[in-house]
């Protein structure tokens, strides 16, 4: 099962698209301003070649680990320990029974879409619920990773 780098890199860059609308002032930017204690000043005080340095590292790194999460054959690769060479004839009886079997931007906008609602909503909910963040905070930061991570999934399954 080849590895698609230019998948991985434009789906990392999905965070940076979805963040740049979901965080207008014009779609869910002044609530989470106000939700946060963000101001102008204050953003403008930032760093923004770290921040923006930083998130397409985290970015990268999040869609290094999709493909597991959104694509199937990457369990059956995972299953003969990753090295398709040392693999049995079954494999390959496999893979070209299946091989393609899933692989489309829908089906992989579905499974990114569930990792974002039972892996990022839970992760920001509960560290919200510690910081003693309003639910507005919680569900406008985890709607933007459920968002992003149904794109990347999409990509990641759909470009072969």
């Amino acid at each position: 099962m080849p590895f698609n780098i230019y998948a991985i890199l434009v789906a990392a860059l999905v965070t940076l698209v979805i963040g740049f609308v979901w965080y207008n002032p014009k779609v869910f930017g002044t609530i989470w301003m106000k939700e946060t204690g963000m101001t102008d000043e204050k953003a403008r005080q930032s760093n923004m070649l770290k921040v923006f340095g930083l998130t397409i590292f985290y970015s990268l790194m999040l869609s290094l680990i999709m493909p597991a999460l959104v694509i199937h054959q990457m369990g059956a690769l995972g299953m003969i320990g990753g090295d398709p060479t040392l693999a049995k004839p079954s494999y390959e009886a496999f893979l070209a029974d299946y091989g393609m079997a899933f692989r489309t931007f829908k089906h992989g906008a579905l499974h990114g879409f569930m990792s974002g609602l039972f892996i990022a909503l839970p992760i920001t909910a509960i560290n919200g619920l510690f910081e003693q963040k309003s639910w507005k905070y919680i569900l406008i930061n985890a709607g933007y990773w459920i968002v992003s991570m149904t794109i990347m999934g999409g990509i990641i399954c759909g470009w072969e």
